[in-house]
């Protein structure tokens, strides 16, 4: 693993601290508790507090030398055990609900190659993501099984990346909706809560089943004019400020702050709930077209602002997309006439 030597760095206001870099993550340190040592740099007069953070560097750097670069002084004696611990901590990452799944399929298939070979031949990785002869299934497949590989690689067990190259696969194009009102109503005489989620989708430009399922009262500003959305539970986890349309926010009737907005209570509804709704209302409706899912109402959220605006960058920060090139690729997915 990559270490680099600890350097001494001073603040303005003569705070210092040692930062350096291991494996793929650059960490700071102002005190030798890590190391479990008793050393405090910025506990000494101004005047000894570089010699004590030199000190300090160089005892940091000898001990992840000697301690196979970890801070861990109870490393694991063997493969299975260091892969074991290893999946263990990847699962209590915060995870969403299926790549977790996946990461649990996958490392009990690897786990029987660790105790017979101490590693996970590329022969074998080739053959579980050749099972799938779906393109997409296969890129899924791939995708998550070489970012688990890096994973373990990064942290110090002998594997090795499958070179297999990614499927051409069918962009699944979900297609806008007309006359978003009309459907709407349709939606609302079917039931309540797909509507509202609906609403939100075109209104507000969220994702369905998990930032528009999660929404509690208190993430709503007191007049209704805004919502929080938080982080953890947006794709791009980045906190977003969206403002909400007035044909909206006469349909909210607000409760606890601690209430899902869905079910009137603490606990939400499963992650296949207005997927499952959204079938049921297919089934009954007299407007839905073909490949028009609950994404489409977001889509056509998108094009109307495009239309309105002409702008590329009110369009990202309206769908809270990472980059403009992100939103380029969105409009053009939806065969937007004028790109």
């Amino acid at each position: 693993m990559e270490l680099s030597y600890p350097k001494v760095k001073r603040r303005p206001d003569g705070f210092f601290f040692i930062e350096f870099v291991m494996g793929s993550k650059r960490l700071r340190l102002v005190n030798g508790q890590k190391i479990k040592l008793n050393l405090k740099p910025n506990s000494y007069p101004p005047k000894q507090r570089k010699e004590k953070a030199e000190l300090l560097a160089r005892e940091i750097y000898n001990y992840l030398v000697n301690n196979n670069y970890s801070f861990d002084d109870s490393l694991p004696k063997n493969e299975i055990e260091l892969y074991d611990q290893l999946v263990k901590q990847k699962l209590n990452e915060p995870l969403s609900p299926m790549y977790k799944k996946a990461i649990e399929s996958i490392s009990r298939e690897f786990r029987g190659q660790i105790i017979t070979h101490k590693t996970i031949p590329i022969e074998f990785t080739n053959c579980l993501i050749k099972r799938y002869q779906n393109p997409t299934s296969f890129n899924t497949t791939r995708r998550h099984i070489n970012a688990f590989l890096n994973y373990l690689k990064e942290n110090g067990l002998p594997v090795e990346i499958s070179t297999l190259k990614p499927r051409k696969q069918a962009e699944q194009l979900h297609k806008p909706i007309e006359d978003v009102a009309l459907l709407l109503k349709e939606i609302k005489g079917f039931n309540f809560n797909l509507f509202l989620c609906c609403s939100l989708t075109y209104g507000c430009l969220l994702r369905p089943h998990r930032e528009i399922r999660l929404l509690k009262w208190g993430d709503f500003s007191e007049d209704l004019k805004y919502l929080s959305d938080e982080g953890a539970r947006v794709k791009s986890k980045r906190n977003r400020i969206v403002p909400i349309p007035e044909f909206i926010r006469g349909q909210l009737k607000p409760t606890s702050k601690d209430y899902n907005i869905f079910t009137g209570s603490p606990i939400e509804f499963n992650e296949d709930y207005f997927k499952t709704l959204w079938s049921r209302f297919k089934r009954a409706s007299k407007l839905i077209e073909k490949d028009q899912n609950l994404y489409s109402f977001r889509h056509s959220g998108a094009i109307e602002i495009f239309k309105r605006t002409g702008s590329i960058t009110k369009l990202q920060k309206a769908m809270g997309h990472s980059s403009i090139n992100v939103s380029l690729t969105y409009l053009r997915g939806l065969e937007i006439p004028e790109l």
